[in-house]
């Protein structure tokens, strides 16, 4: 369903995103561990997780939103926490908007398989691999309504 300054995304449409997104990942190569950034993060990460047969999954709290507000974000708190990221672990968020999320995480885990649900124009640069693009228009995901 789309209204003219959002996009709304449901359930179904969601599940069914994410696991377009584990088709292409599993085509590009093996992982072995997953890093979900928080909170976007956490609920598709667990789907792939599930989809991709990966129990070592770990959380990274990040945050470049505060409601509708922008914040500028220079490093991450504590990356150590998330333990070795290597060229078979996969970093996972719901959304790369205009991509500072992932340009943050590539200078602390730079060997890091980089996916996302949805890109939008600006931000689809930044990840390796995303199930769908979208307009640059806000995004209602199904738990925002």
């Amino acid at each position: 369903m789309l209204q003219s300054d959002k996009i709304f995304i449901s359930w179904d449409e969601f599940h069914q995103d994410v696991k377009d997104l584990c088709v292409k990942i599993k085509a590009s190569g093996e992982y072995n561990k997953i890093v979900a950034i928080s909170r976007g993060g956490l609920l598709p990460a667990g789907i792939v997780a599930y989809e991709l047969g990966i129990r070592n999954c770990a959380v990274i709290n990040i945050a470049t939103y505060v409601g509708a507000e922008h914040l500028k974000l220079d490093e991450i708190d504590h990356p150590e926490q998330v333990g070795g990221v290597d060229e078979h672990t996969l970093i996972v968020d719901d959304l790369s908007d205009k991509g500072q999320t992932f340009r943050v995480m590539r200078r602390a885990f730079p060997r890091g398989k980089y996916v996302t649900i949805y890109a939008k124009p600006v931000g689809k640069s930044e990840v390796d691999i995303f199930a769908r693009e979208l307009e640059d228009k806000w995004v209602v995901f199904p738990w925002d309504e």
